[in-house]
Parts: C-alpha cells; structure tokens; sequence
C-alpha cells in the first residue's frame, strides 16, 4: 500500500497526488512514468511522474478524471491509500544542452512537459515554456513553469487568461518573429502533438512528442500501444514513450487512440452510477495523461 502524502485539486477534474514511494522517488528521470492501481480489483492506469523529493521518499502525479478509474483515484485524500505504484517505467527524455528548447504542455499534458523543462534547465539550455487550457481554470502549472524557465506564455482556446489562442498558434509567433528555437518537446492531444509537428517540420526544428495518451499497461504486454514510427513498429511503453515527432504516424495513432472508446464508456457510466454522477464524456480523453 502507498500511502496519499498530499492531495489537491489544481482545476475542473484534474488532481495532484504526492505519493509516498521512495525507491521510485530515487530512481525516475524526466519524461518516465508510473503504474497505479487504485484496489485490489482494479486496472492499471500509467500516470507520468510529475516530479520526485528524494528526501521525502515522495512522487508526484497528476490525474484527470476523464475515465472509470482516474475518478475513482480522484476521489481519494490525503491519508488514504493506493493499492499498487510501480516505477519508474519508459525511457527517460533525452536531455542535452540544444540551446533554446521549448516545452509545450497542451491542458494536463503540462504535467508531463514540466519534469522534462526541468531537465533541460538543468542541462543549460535556455528554456522556453508555451502552457495551454480551455480557459484560464484548466491552466496548470504556471507557477512552477515561471520558476524553472526563462520564459513562460500561457494560452487558451476563449480567451480568458494569456493569449487567445492555441499553444501551436504562439509558437508560430515565435517562429515568425524570428527566434531561434533548437529543439521543441510538445506533450498533449494528439491532434495537438500533429499540429506542432507540422509547424516544425518545414523548418526541421528537433521536435519530440509524448505518445503517453495511448498507454494501457505501461510493460508491452497488451499491444494496446502500438505506434507506427519512421515505418517501423512499435511500443510506446518500452520504447518511448517519447519519440520525434516528425517520424510519427499520426493517422494510425489516432485511429488506435480510439479503439477502446466505447469499453472505457461504458466503465465510466457503470461507475459514476455507483456514485451518482452525471456522465461527461470528453472527446479523444483516455484514462492517463
């Protein structure tokens, strides 16, 4: 059992856990992930960690509750419990000094952009944080991105905080204006990754992207993540799950993303009758981040 250090809601359905498990907390690196169990009875569900405190023996998730389970994990407290945490899986983000390096975090998917920011800092770049939400309270992380990077722009679809728009709109600002961008990492929706795949291509911008929204059981057992990658096959769990982004098939990625649409559905109403909650079922969501 891993005990629920800290629990938080940080906007509408998405939660940040700090999890007490110290062997994980010393060995994860930027861009790695964990495997959560909620009970006994439950599924896996692959979570990336968020960040890590080697002193507390601690790791930080993010969850949104879109899926049977991710509500289910959303619903516990400080104090509580989780049956299974297992980590830290995948292969780390490659990080080297590129030079100016923009992380893009397109709604929770700035969970998983922010350790990896963190690592390229590190490695003395010159960061570059583009962070995006619906509306101003789907926004995440803001705080923590201005304190790692030399610059951060907020972005959201109405308008109502930052800049009106969408995070590959304001990287193309800043491609048109001319600034020097070596190396982009964009984590999010699928149809987000494409989209700032396309905008870097043309230039050859060193671009990488998550495939994480379409992990299932996070070991390569299942074949539920299978990727199409400069033509050849393979498993986002084991042999991502980032890749570059310009060698990605994006139309097979999304036709598989929603293969298990409907079985996840129908978990979600089974679920939220047990609890009494209304359905909100939202389109392209999958159960990690």
């Amino acid at each position: 059992m891993y005990k629920i250090l800290f629990a938080e809601f940080i906007a509408p359905n998405v939660k940040k856990f700090k999890i007490e498990a110290p062997k994980i907390a010393k060995k994860r690196k930027a861009g790695q992930f964990a495997i959560i169990r909620v009970d006994e009875t439950g599924e896996r569900v692959p979570l990336t960690i968020a960040d890590s405190n080697i002193e507390e023996g601690s790791i930080t998730i993010i969850a949104q509750g879109v899926g049977k389970t991710t509500k289910q994990l959303n619903e516990l407290e400080t104090g509580d419990f989780i049956s299974d945490v297992v980590g830290p899986l995948g292969k780390p983000s490659h990080i080297e000094k590129f030079g100016v390096a923009v992380s893009i975090g397109g709604g929770v998917g700035t969970a998983i952009a922010y350790p990896t920011a963190v690592a390229l800092k590190q490695a003395g770049n010159y960061t570059i944080s583009i962070i995006g939400g619906r509306s101003k309270e789907f926004v995440i992380l803001e705080k923590e991105m201005k304190d790692v990077c030399d610059e951060v722009y907020v972005t959201t679809d109405d308008g109502s905080y930052g800049y009106h728009g969408f995070v590959t709109q304001k990287l193309k600002d800043l491609i048109d204006a001319k600034r020097q961008i070596d190396f982009v990492l964009a984590i999010g929706p699928i149809s987000m990754m494409k989209a700032v795949a396309e905008v870097t291509r043309k230039l050859k911008i060193n671009t990488m992207v998550s495939l994480n929204p379409i992990m299932v059981d996070g070991t390569g057992m299942c074949g539920g993540c299978r990727a199409t990658v400069d033509n050849k096959t393979v498993f986002v769990c084991v042999d991502g799950p980032e890749f570059d982004a310009h060698k990605v098939d994006f139309e097979i990625l999304e036709r598989r993303n929603r293969n298990y649409r409907e079985d996840e559905e129908l978990a979600l109403k089974n679920f939220a009758k047990k609890i009494h909650e209304p359905v909100l079922v939202e389109e392209g969501s999958k159960e990690n981040n």
